[in-house]
């Protein structure tokens, strides 16, 4: 094999994050674009919301599916061609929608084909850079990695936003294919497929760690399968699965899709209710970096519990407020704060019950759950919103949900209350 050295020593393991980061932030940008693009497009082409929210479900229940074959791709295939595959169909996808006359046009661009490329770039492949890379510090990262999911849902709002509103839904279109071209050749250049082609060991390690033989594209299937059916086998992976479909459920499927909407219900501009997110997605960045440090050091059953019980009771208490400046401002902070915090100890739990080989696509499938709840409430909100004119009944139902949520986290059996189950190689 030959070793291509790179500057930082065992350091630059942290430029393989921030790229990692960056691809993580234009996938989840382009997941939330759906929730800007709703209005503009009916006002459009006249496509009523119950549609338009189909093709977001669709475009968030394919990228948790695709999620543990990508991380089984990554193994096998490897994480660099997996990665840049994945940026290439996003890229191509979102350029193809500014061609669409007909709703199926947009189920197929910005349902399908986005959904299959962004879960080739998800939170899997973020806890396979995470193990792959770094032996110190895993947490930490994490929550790093975590955050920029939330941060790209959420930082890019106001922009898409005023795009949209000043230029129509096609400017949002355009914007999305480039950003997520431009990834391509930062990928290509600077993130090399393991510590071990570059001569070092992963960051906090002290020896090289051999690169496995590389398998087939196929081998990825029986892999991802097979791992699924070893949790499936585990109280743990039903408890993991069950909480993280609450958390999609709460966060980008309800939240990040319908809560523009719902400010536009009580009065408030486009523009407005979008930095209203993006100032989410900043306390984001603190709370979701800060809940990787904890986990770190605590309990992230315990942790689990805080994170999902304030959610539940901030989800509950929205639709009561008056929307102003103040009750908005207080809101922004608090649920922010804890939008993707369960990322970090949800990724140790996986970590530790199933090993570090097989613990990236064990999380890829509980992130699979993640977006069936998130595409559950994407659609689901949009339909009764439909229905009855509200979005009401929307947020207790999730209030609600999180709380049970919370109390289920603290029954997950962790590797040290029990003897530790290993992933068959």
């Amino acid at each position: 094999m030959i070793v291509r050295r790179r500057p930082f020593g065992q350091n630059y393991a942290w430029v393989v994050a921030a790229v990692t980061f960056l691809a993580l932030l234009s996938a989840a940008g382009l997941r939330s674009a759906p929730g800007v693009l709703l209005q503009p497009l009916h006002d459009a082409f006249g496509w009523d919301r119950g549609r338009l929210s189909a093709g977001a479900a669709i475009g968030i229940f394919l990228y948790g599916l695709v999620g543990p074959f990508a991380a089984a791709l990554m193994q096998t295939l490897g994480l660099k061609r997996t990665l840049l595959t994945g940026l290439v169909l996003m890229s191509a996808s979102t350029g193809l929608s500014l061609l669409m006359t007909a709703p199926w046009h947009y189920l197929l661009t910005w349902g399908v084909l986005s959904g299959l490329g962004s879960g080739a770039v998800a939170l899997s492949m973020g806890a396979t850079v995470v193990n792959r890379w770094f032996q110190a510090r895993r947490g930490l990262v994490m929550g790093l990695l975590s955050a920029s999911t939330a941060t790209g849902s959420l930082i890019f709002l106001p922009g898409m936003a005023a795009l949209a509103e000043g230029s129509g839904w096609r400017a949002v279109a355009t914007a999305v294919a480039l950003v997520t071209a431009a990834m391509v050749p930062l990928v290509l250049f600077l993130m090399p497929e393991r510590p071990a082609d570059i001569g070092q060991p992963p960051y906090g390690a002290s020896e090289v760690e051999p690169a496995p033989p590389r398998g087939r594209a196929r081998d990825a299937v029986a892999l991802a399968l097979g791992v699924l059916a070893r949790g499936m086998r585990t109280p743990a992976f039903w408890l993991l699965f069950a909480t993280f479909f609450v958390c999609g459920f709460t966060t980008n499927g309800l939240v990040g899709t319908h809560l523009i909407s719902l400010c536009g219900d009580r009065g408030m501009a486009l523009v407005q209710a979008g930095m209203l997110l993006a100032a989410m997605g900043v306390f984001d960045m603190i709370g979701t970096t800060a809940s990787g440090w904890l986990t770190d050091r605590y309990d992230p059953r315990k942790l689990l519990f805080v994170y999902y019980g304030l959610r539940g009771l901030s989800l509950m208490a929205l639709p009561f407020l008056d929307f102003n400046a103040v009750s908005l401002g207080v809101f922004a902070v608090f649920y922010g704060l804890d939008w993707l915090a369960t990322v970090p100890p949800t990724v140790r739990l996986s970590t530790e019950t199933f090993g570090e080989r097989d613990g990236p696509i064990l999380f890829g499938w509980v992130a699979f759950g993640h977006q069936i709840g998130a595409a559950s409430a994407a659609f689901g909100a949009g339909v009764l919103r439909e229905l009855q004119g509200r979005y009401l009944e929307s947020f207790v139902i999730a209030g609600v949900l999180a709380v049970l949520a919370a109390f289920a986290a603290l029954a997950i059996r962790r590797a040290g209350d029990a003897p530790r189950r290993t992933a068959a190689a």
